[in-house]
């Protein structure tokens, strides 16, 4: 894992950080529809965070972070993300190490997933790489609209994914995505091209 510090003097994007981060503090949400219809037969939630990672490990505004080092982007990230309880309805969160081979990534969540999801505990897994971000699912619940709001100093600039209920329409199987950024370093362009190649992956999974 490196972590590779911007010049803050020399980036294009100075201005519209500074002002996002500093005068006009601000992040946004926005819910898509993914199809997911080329996912079937799939194991849907461990592929969504496959394809996931591998799309904000395609760009670099999804793995800007501010840290005690300064400002910077990692050169790779892995998921961290819930599973759920099912005798006591509550949900841990705990990661896995991203791999670019799905069969490789989907070996390592079956065995988090079977050794945390009797968890009681809100984090049961040590060791929570840093260059790691949030990934969630609320399979109960079809949702058109979804925000998570982060009480910090407004300064928690990597993305937040929750994933909903998926439906079926016109022959095709959908999957709500909410996908959260910060303003200062992601506009809604790069959400767009996120989107858009996120389901490229998915069409060609």
């Amino acid at each position: 894992m490196a972590f590779k510090l911007i010049d803050i003097e020399n980036w294009e994007r100075r201005e519209f950080y500074e002002h996002f981060i500093n005068e006009v503090v601000c992040t946004y949400s926005a819910v898509v529809n993914i199809d997911i219809t080329n996912l079937k037969g799939q194991k849907l939630y461990p592929a969504m965070i496959w394809l996931l990672t591998k799309t904000v490990n395609d760009m670099p505004e999804f793995r800007t972070s501010l840290t005690g080092e300064g400002l910077g982007i990692y050169d790779d990230m892995h998921p961290m993300y819930t599973v759920f309880n099912k005798e006591n309805k509550n949900f841990s969160g705990i990661w896995s190490y991203f791999s670019e081979d799905y069969t490789e990534f989907l070996k390592s969540y079956e065995a988090d997933s079977e050794e945390y999801s009797k968890s009681t505990r809100y984090a049961p897994k040590d060791g929570t790489p840093v260059n790691s971000f949030n990934i969630s699912m609320v399979p109960w619940l079809e949702f058109t609209g979804f925000n998570i709001n982060v009480f910090d100093e407004g300064k928690f600039l990597l993305p937040v994914f929750t994933m909903g209920k998926y439906f079926e329409r016109d022959g095709k199987r959908f999957l709500p995505l909410a996908i959260q950024v910060h303003h200062a370093v992601c506009d809604g362009y790069h959400v767009g091209m996120f989107v858009e190649r996120l389901q490229g992956y998915v069409d060609n999974f």
